[in-house]
């Protein structure tokens, strides 16, 4: 059990967390540390943030979706091959020891780091698509799987291969992503869930700052566009491969 008045507390920290995730991923960095801080076991953290995120997707989604940033119908498959992904991810999480995982995801992180900063075609301006929409499948549904067995950097992952392999603009991007994060919280929420390990009083009190920092960072997203989100996405990305290579050596 937790003591009472951290309901409040890491329900402040959901703000800053669900901010920052709207718009250039990475509010797991934020929020899990918090959670295990809080005296949470490594499994209920991670289901508990599932709940706490999935609100904060759905705001941010809805935000996105009323800018006119994507359709949901377009992209039908694409959302299946994500949350089949993310389900057998979320599956494999329960069985295996992610530390292995953890090793390889500061390098790919700071990929998407360097690639933010030195291609021109992090922007907002649409490009000649590099692969077809099937094409993206498998990619796609591996990230699925990646957000459900591990998670941080999924966004970036999504954005940064949405704009280099698809050719979208990179608010355009950030707005699909957040449809395609949502659906792979809401497989991987399904795993957790019946596995008994989300605390959902604390995660619905989350959810409420989630919600509040989504609206407020979804919002600055499409008012200032590639400006607001390519250096929030390096940011993200840097401070995310710091933070896993340091639990790496220290853990």
């Amino acid at each position: 059990m937790i003591e009472p008045w951290l309901y409040a507390g890491l329900t402040g920290v959901a703000v800053v967390a669900g901010f920052i995730d709207s718009i250039a991923g990475g509010g797991g960095l934020i929020m899990m540390p918090t959670l295990l801080f809080a005296g949470l076991p490594p499994h209920i953290a991670l289901g508990t943030n599932k709940l706490q995120s999935i609100c904060g997707t759905t705001m941010a989604a809805y935000r996105y979706r009323r800018a006119g940033l994507f359709r949901f119908t377009p992209n039908r498959l694409l959302v299946l091959v994500v949350f089949l992904g993310a389900l057998a991810g979320a599956l494999t999480i329960q069985r295996i020891d992610a530390r292995a995982l953890s090793l390889l995801v500061p390098v790919l992180l700071l990929g998407v780091a360097v690639y933010t900063v030195l291609s021109p075609r992090m922007d907002d301006h649409e490009g000649e698509p590099r692969i077809s929409d099937r094409a993206y499948l498998p990619l796609a549904g591996g990230i699925g799987f990646y957000d459900g067995f591990f998670g941080p950097g999924t966004g970036s992952f999504f954005a940064v291969s949405l704009v280099g392999l698809r050719g979208l603009g990179l608010t355009r991007a950030t707005g699909l992503t957040k449809l395609l994060n949502l659906t792979s919280n809401l497989a991987s929420l399904i795993v957790f869930a019946l596995g008994g390990q989300v605390m959902w009083l604390l995660g619905l009190c989350m959810a409420v700052g989630a919600v509040t920092g989504a609206w407020l960072g979804a919002h600055s997203a499409t008012r200032f566009g590639a400006r607001l989100i390519r250096p929030l996405l390096v940011t993200a990305s840097l401070a995310l491969t710091t933070k896993l290579i340091w639990g790496w050596f220290a853990g």
